[in-house]
């Protein structure tokens, strides 16, 4: 196909199967007998490469049997590092056809530059257990450091795998009980935890989105900015369009983050139906699309506006929808969803073509005791309102509840830790029996370590379990206090960190740790002290402010900020500037 000509077709040459397979070979299998498929455009908005499901189906049949002649047994290991490529896609189902295991790793480049990156890679490779590792020629470099300290006698490009014969032996097709992939977690509470995900687990998440999250329909067209690495971007933007024969066009993470206008483009020059992002991205393009640019936009098409993988601002979106509504959009269009790695992705979507929906309780009961009072907005009294999103019912077929501390399922609208069970939920994390016990019980219930309530029988978030503050018995979630940093015009969105440490005394402490482009010292302690007085008349509490440089923050592989990694940057900080007052430098 020429590149030059994207892979237009809206309506395919096949009937719609809404996910309706039992592996993921099977599903392209089928997609391949249609017409649509994958185009790749680059920073600059020119398409790069297609490639139907006809192409990529016949290209991983090819590269499969070249790896079945290498040696390797069903179920072994092959890393992949996941850049937005048809190289990927090419190799992860490659995998599926020749009895292997994928494990998608994160093509980001950290911060902490080079060496950073080495060892996220290698102890990724580590924990998986690769027999073999590929990535771009670009990203090599970075790969054959981190696993060369493995003995792996498979590492190289696409072009190296490619150069081996084909095998004449079979093609090694899944069964349903099979592993489909590994997917890491994000890690932000801990290390990314390896979870198995089985070919039947993820057959059935597919068709609980396709068919009743997104209600896919014939002409659908979808268009994502999201990594492979990220279950959102993997699953829900690669296998899922795939098992529904859709047409996706993908620009790649680093240039939307880049040029987050080019999101909006590739849905108005395609006519895109599905697009998801987490609130950030409708942050940034909020920020960056300036109202003599709208005129160019045509976003009427776009019927799914989704979002999910981090709590949900319904201000942020709500001024999303408001910039964008001269081109179209919809604020209809915005469904919100909740999932998880450990749950191959989807666990609940709001109902389509009500936009987003939201709950207005009292925050000091929610704070206090652990309620969800629902507040009259036009008659607040002097009750403090936190207003939060409903993020639907669960996938036909997966169960919910939401439990105390011992366990016991609490009635509507009192919070506590949200559990799931269900045929989408993972078999395991891999090498980790310790942990996988600690969150899966032996009747299939995964302890999601999410805290969340029940209203109008929809999932409503409020938070991550390890990330909660308690002061005085007080529960403040984070994002409240880091929402405060927000509304000043000094910071931005993502620019701050808030977490508890123990202090001198035993006693649980707050520190905000925020990134501040601010060099005067005299506008430094006043930001200092905005932020501080804010926080305490907002929670009444004292709180510890380091004011740090940009892009000091640690990020997930998501790209959200980890709070547990940034309270062990601090702690590092404070042990390094203790240590150092004490010898007199």
């Amino acid at each position: 196909m020429n590149i030059s000509q994207t892979i237009t077709q809206t309506e395919n040459n096949i009937p719609l199967r809404c996910g309706n397979f039992q592996t993921l070979g099977e599903a392209l299998d089928y997609a391949a007998k249609g017409v649509t498929g994958l185009n790749f455009y680059s920073g600059k908005g020119e398409l790069l490469s297609t490639v139907s499901y006809h192409q990529l189906c016949n290209k991983a049949k090819t590269l499969a049997r070249k790896l079945m002649g290498l040696g390797f047994s069903r179920g072994d290991r092959m890393a992949l590092v996941a850049e937005t490529d048809a190289d990927f896609a090419r190799f992860f189902f490659a995998c599926q056809y020749a009895g292997l295991v994928p494990v998608p790793l994160p093509a980001a480049i950290h911060l902490g530059g080079r060496q950073a990156i080495v060892e996220n890679l290698r102890k990724l490779i580590r924990s998986s257990g690769a027999r073999a590792v590929m990535s771009s020629s670009s990203f090599f470099p970075f790969l054959a450091e981190a696993a060369s300290v493995f003995n792996i006698r498979y590492i190289g490009d696409p072009g190296f795998f490619d150069e081996f014969p084909e095998s004449d032996s079979p093609l090694q097709y899944p069964e349903p009980t099979d592993i489909a992939y590994l997917q890491y977690t994000s890690g932000s509470t801990r290390f990314p935890r390896g979870v198995v995900i089985t070919q039947k687990a993820v057959m059935a998440n597919l068709a609980g989105i396709i068919q009743h999250g997104l209600s896919v329909r014939t002409g659908d067209r979808c268009t994502s900015w999201l990594p492979f690495y990220h279950d959102m971007g993997l699953v829900g933007f690669l296998l899922a369009p795939m098992a529904s024969q859709l047409s996706i066009d993908y620009l790649s993470t680093r240039d939307f983050a880049m040029r987050p206008r080019l999101w909006l483009s590739l849905i108005s020059r395609n006519r895109s139906t599905i697009s998801y992002s987490p609130t950030f991205g409708y942050a940034l393009c909020e920020r960056r699309v300036r109202p003599s640019e709208i005129e160019q936009y045509n976003l009427t098409s776009w019927r799914i506006a989704g979002t999910g993988a981090e709590p949900i601002r319904a201000d942020i979106l709500e001024r999303f929808a408001r910039l964008l509504s001269p081109a179209g959009f919809d604020s209809k269009a915005f469904v919100a969803s909740y999932g998880m790695a450990e749950c191959s992705l989807a666990v609940s979507f709001a109902p389509l073509d009500r936009g987003l929906e939201t709950d207005s309780i009292d925050a000091t009961e929610l704070m206090k005791n652990g309620k969800a009072v629902p507040v009259d907005v036009d008659h607040p009294a002097s009750s403090e309102i936190k207003q939060l999103v409903f993020c639907g019912r669960p996938l036909p077929g997966h169960e919910v509840e939401i439990r105390d501390e011992k366990g016991v399922a609490l009635p509507e609208r009192v919070c506590g830790v949200l559990h799931v069970r269900g045929p989408s939920v993972m078999n395991e994390y891999l090498n980790d029996p310790e942990t996988t016990r600690e969150i899966l019980s032996p009747d299939g219930w995964l302890n999601t370590g999410d805290l969340a309530y029940m209203a109008k029988n929809q999932i409503v978030i409020t938070g991550r379990k390890k990330d909660l503050i308690i002061v005085n018995g007080r529960n403040i979630w984070p994002q409240d206090i880091e929402y405060i940093v927000e509304q000043l015009p000094e910071t931005r969105s993502r620019d701050a960190a808030a977490f508890s440490v123990t202090d001198e005394d035993g006693e649980d402490a707050v520190v905000l740790v925020v990134q501040c482009r601010q060099l005067d010292e005299t506008e430094r302690i006043r930001l200092v002290d905005i932020l501080r007085e804010r926080i305490l008349e907002e929670f009444g509490i004292d709180c510890m402010i380091e004011l740090v440089p940009p892009h000091t923050l640690p990020q997930t592989s998501s790209g959200k900020i980890s709070r547990t990694m940034a309270r062990t940057d601090f702690l590092r900080r404070q042990g390094e500037m203790t240590a150092s007052q004490s010898t007199g430098n």
